[in-house]
């Protein structure tokens, strides 16, 4: 999942010991070479996927969580739950006796208790909370999420209990619970800082209940961690994880065959085929949660048109897309959702047909159409190659008479300008979801909510959002899909995006790697993961 973003002022690595390298992982290391830098160590003003393996997943915990390698929702710092009859009222009974770290700069004086769940959620929602801008005020999943609507108090009842307060009945809350955004921080160490007025060290000293404390960061270099021994969920089996930083996927790969790493992301599909059939590496891979698409930015002529957006679809080869760009290590999508999520309608999509794409156009009064074509600079999960993806439509688009210009920029500027309202032509996106429900495709991604922060297409369809609204009004799964369907027809008549492809999530692991589980969510978690000699 991706928003706009906008980087703090400060230098990350300035406010931390700069952090060496070693080439190769010694006894009781483990080394992970992962795809880029995170923004920062507080998840919740951030939204790329390296940002939540390097805080949310290694430092933080949540309420709740999801299974290793599952979407199901299971206890962490709350042991249960109870729902109202109402839907409106969700009480958790936290768990006793979890310690927050400590740290160079702070040892907690008290267990983690209630007044840590109401901070670090009225920290992203009230505007006089005194965090509420320490970020620049943007809090890009509690807002996607709609969150500010949802919640109507989160209230702490005592030490052990709070209570979330709604003002309507929410389905996927306790799945939205279980994400990043929903990270639980110290409010003795938030006041500390504040105290101290440096509270910019609550994203770059950052301070968690989880299973690793952050010990050194060097942007574009590594991401140190050493276990917390205390961890509730018991110790880590390694002492020390490195995060090697390599955004280029072959110099991932040729790490780990090097014994530089021992776990590598997002391997390239002709990396992959190149390995030998005896190969000590080992390729994991699960259906991804994930979509790529290409979205039109609705609110623009002549994509205002439905009848333009279908024929500028109809003109592109996505078969072709996944054999080149995808390596086959994925399958076409026909739907916003994937097939590995519940929800799933797979709608009809006719081969591509430029001939066709131009009659479309020009019956629609469109001729010698000129457009921009964003692409993402770097590879994502849900799209090793956004770059070849726009290329291979921006040649299919021409077969239709229609001239595409090809942007990218770095990737902050590239996020904060293709969520502006104002933004020409089409661009090449694509998500990984974070709760593994349809609501968080359909709502996420195309509610009227989501417009200008997560909504790429600016598309706002009043019957879409009626039925979206009503699924997660019910926890009845059966309502909830037949909603579900109607809101994927919907979407198919207007065509505000062309659905792409669903990728495969990969990792690949050196011999003696044990525990590590791939998860369709994207999720990158390493308390259980061991390493021969360890």
């Amino acid at each position: 999942m991706t928003f706009p973003l906008k980087r703090p002022a400060h230098v990350l690595a300035a406010t931390l010991f700069a952090a060496g390298f070693a080439a190769t992982a010694h006894a009781s290391t483990l080394v992970y070479c992962s795809d880029g830098n995170p923004e920062g160590f507080d998840p919740a003003p951030f939204t790329l996927a390296a940002t939540f393996d390097a805080s949310s997943q290694a430092i933080y915990d949540r309420l709740v969580r999801f299974k290793p390698g599952t979407t199901e929702v299971e206890p962490a710092l709350a042991t249960g739950w109870d729902v109202s009859a109402n839907g409106l009222e969700y009480t958790f009974h936290l768990r006793p006796g979890v310690r927050f770290q400590t740290t160079a700069d702070f040892t907690p004086s008290r267990d983690f208790n209630a007044d840590d769940v109401v901070f670090s959620f009225e920290r992203q929602w009230k505007q006089d909370n005194p965090y509420y801008d320490y970020n620049g005020g943007i809090w890009p999943y509690f807002a996607g999420m709609s969150m500010p609507s949802i919640l109507k108090a989160v209230r702490k009842v005592d030490d052990q209990t709070v209570v979330f307060v709604l003002n309507r009945p929410e389905s996927p809350l306790l799945a939205d619970l279980a994400m990043d955004f929903a990270s639980i921080l110290s409010k003795e160490y938030a006041d500390q800082l504040l105290a101290d007025k440096q509270r910019e060290r609550l994203n770059t000293a950052p301070v968690g209940t989880g299973p690793f404390r952050l010990v050194g960061y060097e942007e574009g270099n590594s991401v140190r961690f050493a276990a917390n021994p205390d961890y509730w969920g018991g110790a880590p089996k390694v002492d020390d994880l490195t995060f090697d930083i390599t955004p280029d996927a072959a110099v991932r790969m040729a790490k780990l065959k090097a014994g530089e790493c021992d776990i590598a992301k997002a391997p390239d599909p002709a990396d992959v085929a190149a390995l030998p059939p005896d190969s000590p590496i080992k390729v994991l891979a699960v259906p991804g949660a994930n979509v790529a698409y290409l979205a039109y930015n609705t609110t623009q002529a002549p994509f205002d048109k439905p009848e333009v957006r279908k024929a500028l679809n109809a003109a592109i080869d996505r078969d072709a897309i996944v054999k080149a760009v995808f390596g086959g290590d994925a399958v076409v999508a026909t739907s916003p959702i994937p097939p590995s999520v519940w929800g799933h309608d797979d709608l009809p999509a006719a081969a591509p047909d430029p001939e066709a794409a131009k009659k479309m156009l020009a019956d629609a009064g469109v001729r010698n159409l000129s457009m921009k074509i964003w692409a993402l600079p770097s590879p994502r999960p849900y799209n090793p190659d956004a770059g070849k993806t726009a290329e291979m439509i921006q040649a299919d688009l021409a077969a239709a008479g229609v001239k595409a210009e090809i942007v990218s920029q770095d990737l902050a500027e590239f996020l904060q300008r293709t969520a502006e309202p104002e933004r020409d032509g089409a661009v090449v996106f694509g998500w990984t979801s974070d709760n593994g429900d349809p609501d968080n495709f359909l709502s996420a991604l195309l509610g009227c909510d989501a417009v200008g922060i997560s909504n790429r297409a600016e598309w706002c369809d009043a019957d879409f959002d009626k039925l979206v609204n009503e699924a997660k009004a019910t926890t009845m799964q059966d309502q909830r899909t037949e909603d579900y369907a109607k809101a994927q027809a919907l979407f198919a008549d207007a065509a505000p995006w062309l659905p792409i492809a669903h990728a495969m999530v990969t990792a690949a692991v050196a011999d003696g790697v044990t525990g590590f589980v791939v998860d369709p969510l994207g999720h990158f978690r390493f308390d259980q993961v061991t390493v021969a000699g360890d």
